[in-house]
């Protein structure tokens, strides 16, 4: 199959080379840039959250960073948790799943009287991780530490679309379909950018694509990259 990932680079490199081992041909078409945002991200934390692999790379210059890494982390996946120990966090856990996983993780493992936990988020986020974790009396501050800047289809993407020649285009957020359909309008390809098998880590992703009039819609069964890719063979 010819696919087209359209992840911020870096995490739409990482998805084609898995794609190239399995024999797939790849257009690597960011549709999003991840941008670093300055966070004062002292004061006294019991553990850090993070719901992305962008959050330890964007505060890998923050002069707070070193003391940060000495902290217990609680990551939303295991993507997000490689991320966390490859930036320098030694005391990594994973939820291997979405936020909801995440926030049933953290009230298991982290006492509710303890100090704040520090929640390194972006600017755009789907689910409400302090609100939730504060139902279950459990303390967390969160500070934007990146964003995702939008970017238009490249010349090859509109061209491979309009051709017919993408079999199947990946969507890991609903910011990622969002930015597809936005895209889709500009380049006046609406019709075509519809046209291939949409596959989608979750319902959210898949809304703006059904809502936009995409035929062939397809959910992972588990919010992780296996199960995506598991529905490129299905």
């Amino acid at each position: 199959m010819r696919i087209a990932v359209t992840r911020p680079r870096a995490d739409a490199e990482r998805t084609a080379s898995v794609l190239r081992d399995k024999g797939h041909e790849v257009l690597v078409a960011p549709l999003m840039r991840v941008e670093a945002i300055a966070a004062g991200l002292s004061g006294d934390w019991s553990g850090v959250i993070i719901t992305s692999a962008n959050a330890p790379e964007a505060i890998a210059h923050n002069p707070d960073a070193s003391t940060l890494y000495k902290l217990k982390v609680f990551a939303v996946g295991d993507r997000s948790a490689e991320a966390a120990r490859a930036a320098g966090f030694a005391d990594v856990v994973s939820a291997a799943g979405d936020a909801r996983d995440l926030v049933k993780l953290i009230v298991q493992r982290h006492a509710a009287g303890a100090l704040p936990l520090l929640y390194l988020a972006g600017e755009d986020r789907a689910a409400d991780v302090v609100g939730d974790l504060a139902a279950h009396g459990i303390k967390a501050e969160m500070r934007v530490v990146y964003r995702a800047v939008s970017a238009p289809f490249s010349d090859e993407l509109i061209e491979a679309l309009s051709a017919n020649e993408i079999d199947a285009v990946l969507h890991y957020s609903r910011r990622s379909a969002d930015n597809y359909v936005a895209g889709a309008k500009m380049a006046n390809i609406m019709e075509a950018a519809l046209r291939p098998r949409h596959v989608c880590l979750a319902e959210s992703a898949a809304a703006p694509l059904v809502k936009a009039g995409a035929a062939h819609v397809a959910i992972a069964a588990h919010p992780d990259e296996a199960a995506l890719l598991a529905l490129l063979v299905s």
